[in-house]
């Protein structure tokens, strides 16, 4: 899976406005990862024992085939349920890593209570026709990186998001770690580029509702996600509220009453389903 983008050199380049942003931003992603890895996926396992190893399975066969379509709908589709209670079959091969690896064993705990990394690995000629049997296909063309241009307001403050403020180290954290399942690469622009194009959260707040946003022709493939995520007492959590042009279309949606790790997570799952083109949120 994709690393979360660390610091990188600032590009000198005109960039005047918030579609010019997402142009700045588009030169600082990593590449593009690996088919292989499409056809890989993890999950943390018990022990290596037989029991485990299939709740392993099915959960690293849910994990793949979300990733390789872009679809997390597809755990809901017709026929899932069936197809996961035979998960193991789909599998070519598989490794376990000792997650305490170099610690002892203490507290009288045996081999078998040590948590493991579970790796499955899959074939094209496996996974392809069993997306097929699910309705989907693989997503294997470039995926775009999705720059992200967020106005928070919390119980005190308004802000955007950048990787490199200090308003809330956790949230920028957490966006890339909702990116990673879905083999996708979020980009946030650094303090210096938001203050210096006048991101602030009311443009954000605007480009949310209906100004117009799009990347620059020049800008390659990166995806402008624009975003407000306030804190709502009322709901118990977070509002999120989305935005994603492409192709022409414009797509909004919103969750409420969630975290902001799972506000993350909505938006980066609905941000995949549209590019993969498998539908609206």
């Amino acid at each position: 899976m994709r690393r979360p983008p660390g610091k990188l050199t600032r590009r000198r380049a005109n960039c005047g406005a918030l579609a010019a942003a997402v142009f700045c931003l588009a030169g600082r992603v990593a590449a593009a990862e690996p088919i292989e890895d499409l056809y890989r996926s993890d999950a943390i396992v018990t022990g290596t024992g037989e029991i485990n190893r299939q709740i392993g399975y099915r959960e690293c066969l849910r994990e793949v085939l979300v990733k390789l379509s872009g679809d997390p709908t597809i755990v809901g589709a017709q026929g899932f349920a069936a197809v996961e209670q035979k998960a193991g079959s789909f599998v070519s091969a598989f490794s376990y890593r000792d997650r305490l690896e170099g610690i002892p064993i203490h507290d009288e705990q045996g081999t078998h209570d040590r948590p493991h990394d579970l790796t499955c690995r899959y074939e094209p000629a496996t996974l392809d026709p069993l997306l097929a049997k699910l309705g989907r296909k693989p997503w294997l063309t470039p995926r775009p990186p999705i720059a992200v241009f967020l106005a928070v307001k919390d119980q005190k403050r308004q802000f955007v998001l950048t990787r490199d403020g200090s308003e809330s180290p956790y949230m920028a954290d957490s966006l890339y770690a909702a990116a990673l399942p879905l083999s996708l690469t979020a980009v946030l622009p650094d303090a210096a580029t938001a203050t210096a194009r006048k991101l602030d959260f009311d443009t954000l707040l605007q480009a949310g509702v209906g100004v117009p946003v799009a990347p620059a022709p020049d800008a390659g493939q990166a995806v402008a996600l624009t975003g407000t995520l306030a804190w709502s007492d009322a709901a118990r959590g977070w509002i999120a509220m989305w935005r994603l042009d492409t192709h022409g279309k414009r797509y909004r949606w919103q969750i409420s009453g969630v975290s902001f790790d799972d506000a993350f997570r909505d938006a980066m799952r609905n941000a995949a389903r549209i590019l993969s083109g498998n539908g609206a949120p």
